[in-house]
């Protein structure tokens, strides 16, 4: 299951994994397994990630087909709580 776009991000910004993995002083085996979507990055990664790429941490995570097909079913309340 994907879960993040962090391949694809870097393709469309002409980086490679080896170029985030000196950014963001992490091992090129754990940007490959982000990338390859085996492991994620937590959160704090994730920003450092969208940082680097110039992008916003948005676009590194797939949309969820559930919360954006059910967003109107939510009401702030909902989402406060979580």
């Amino acid at each position: 299951m994907e879960v993040n776009r962090i391949k694809v991000v870097l393709a469309e910004k002409n980086k490679t994994n080896r170029w985030l993995a000196a950014q963001l002083q992490k091992d090129e085996s754990i940007v490959s397994k982000w990338c390859n979507n085996v492991l994620q990055p937590n959160l704090v990664t994730l920003m450092a990630i969208a940082d680097s790429l110039e992008v916003d941490v948005r676009e590194l995570i797939v949309k969820s087909k559930f919360f954006c097909n059910n967003f109107r079913k939510f009401n702030i309340q909902h989402i406060s709580a979580i």
